[in-house]
C-alpha cells in the first residue's frame, strides 16, 4: 500500500503510514487492544479506560453517566 500523502499549507505531510506488504490481512479483531469479538452492523468502537481497550458497542456513552459531547473544532 503507498503511502497516502495530503497537502497541509504549502508542504506535503505523509498521513498515512502502512507497513503491511504482501498479502497479509489485517481486520481490527486483530489488534490486541481492540475488543470486536460480536460486531455487528452499526457498532462502533468507544474506549474503555479500565480495560485500556477498544470495545464494539451499540452506545456511544456506555454505562450510568449518559453525556456526549462532540467538539468538531474551528476551521
Amino acid at each position: 500500500m503507498p503511502d497516502i500523502k495530503v497537502r497541509v499549507g504549502q508542504q506535503g505531510a505523509v498521513k498515512v503510514v502502512s507497513s503491511i506488504a504482501g498479502s497479509q490481512s489485517m481486520t481490527l479483531g486483530n489488534l490486541s487492544d481492540v475488543n470486536a469479538a460480536g460486531a455487528t452492523n452499526g457498532m462502533v468502537l468507544v474506549y474503555n479506560g479500565t480495560t485500556g481497550k477498544w470495545d464494539a458497542t451499540l452506545e456511544l456513552t456506555p454505562g450510568a453517566t449518559q453525556n456526549l459531547d462532540i467538539n468538531g473544532g474551528s476551521f
